[in-house]
């Protein structure tokens, strides 16, 4: 059994780089969103372009689950780190096209991390005993939100600080985003010769005498459940999007390096609330914690405006990037209500969910253009929506029907 577990320690190790690198580059591009708008001279709605690029193609997610069927896990994580890769190898070329080139090759890693979320997951899984699966997940996650935390500062300390010039050089990626893709590389390689266990797709549920409904399509929670990830990605992406606008609004007369370094601590937020969400959601519900957090979301928003209105700055500042302590849970409590009692039709719900993603695509952009057509505080409250729908989830929505 020890020797069973240890042949298993090294892929699962490769499988939480992977995780890391997940989180790393889905929290680098959206730290990059301030330098790009002056590197490129971007107005509003362009600089949320690269959201759009990026989380547009979680609408894939859905025929990836069907690709992953045919060619199987291991070919699918090969394949979408190698087109990591080749994203990011094609941001030299792409950058120095100008702006459009540039998301072009985005558009191209960002498949490879589809394909890498579908994917990765069961590879968890199966890399153990399933009594120890949950405990393996956690560890991943784990290092996903510390990549979180570390993708801001390597973006302040590798590309806004190194520009010598006093206007921001789009070029300035290229060296970064090269070794980015290296490393990606020498995982594809590693990857090609670890021999993971093979999964077994069988999908009858082990309590034969439940009855389910015959398509995830008509259980109306999972649908409830999938908007309520499409506003939560607004959440949690809507922060980062617009501190830079708003820190400056506040009167703060920040450089790009150190608004990228504070923004370090909103991902911080995330990483602390999902090491002691652990612990949290083994005592209360998913519903009655999600409520709390979409509540003291809003809350600390609603604050951080007012405050930061009567020239309170900095406490402004600091419950504007606070939130992020609310948002960290928001996903996992999401994902298993609308999941709840789907049985055997769980996968296809998942891809359901997963291609809710795109609202990071839409809702940023969306933003941008009220911003940029009524103001920027308009375009912040749009975050009270989504707060109040994801709040009617966890109430009502998520009720098995």
């Amino acid at each position: 059994m020890t020797n069973k577990n240890s042949n298993f320690l090294f892929p699962l190790i490769v499988m939480a780089t992977l995780f890391f690198l997940l989180g790393f580059i889905t929290t680098m591009n959206n730290s990059l969103i301030d330098y790009l708008k002056d590197a490129f001279k971007l107005n509003e709605v362009e600089k949320q372009l690269p959201n759009t690029f990026f989380y547009g193609a979680y609408i894939l997610s859905i025929p990836v689950g069907y690709l992953l069927n045919r060619i199987g896990y291991k070919n699918g994580v090969l394949a979408g780190l190698g087109l990591i890769s080749l994203g990011f190898f094609l941001c030299i070329p792409g950058v120095a096209a100008g702006y459009y080139g540039f998301l072009s090759a985005v558009s191209v890693f960002a498949i490879g991390i589809v394909l890498l979320q579908v994917a990765a997951n069961p590879y968890v899984n199966a890399l153990g005993s399933p009594e120890t699966a949950a405990s393996r997940l956690t560890l991943t996650n784990a290092l996903n939100s510390v990549a979180t935390v570390i993708a801001p500062i390597f973006v302040s300390m590798l590309i806004v600080s190194a520009n010598t010039g006093t206007e921001a050089d789009p070029k300035t990626v290229q060296g970064p985003f090269a070794g980015i893709g290296i490393v990606t590389l020498i995982i594809v390689v590693i990857m090609f010769f670890l021999h993971l266990p093979e999964i077994k797709e069988g999908e009858a549920a082990e309590g034969s005498t439940k009855k389910y409904k015959d398509s995830a399509y008509k259980y109306t929670h999972l649908w409830l459940g999938s908007l309520a990830i499409f506003f939560y990605m607004g959440v949690e992406i809507g922060i980062p999007s617009f501190f830079a606008d708003y820190s400056e609004k506040l009167g703060f007369a920040f450089d790009g390096e150190m608004r990228t370094r504070l923004l370090a601590y909103y991902w911080a937020g995330l990483m602390v609330g999902r090491i002691a969400g652990i612990f949290i959601l083994r005592k209360y519900s998913a519903s009655r914690i999600l409520s709390f957090c979409a509540v003291g979301g809003a809350v600390m928003l609603m604050l951080s405006l007012v405050l930061g209105g009567m020239g309170m700055n900095w406490i402004g500042l600091v419950l504007f990037l606070g939130t992020g302590l609310m948002h960290s849970i928001m996903w996992p409590c999401i994902y298993n209500l609308a999941l709840e009692d789907l049985g055997p039709h769980s996968k296809v719900g998942s891809g359901v969910i997963a291609t809710s993603v795109i609202g990071a695509a839409l809702l940023p952009i969306m933003m941008g253009a009220i911003q940029r057509g009524i103001g920027l505080i308009v375009a912040i409250c749009c975050l009270f929506i989504y707060y109040a729908y994801i709040t009617f989830f966890a109430a009502k929505g998520s009720k098995i029907r």
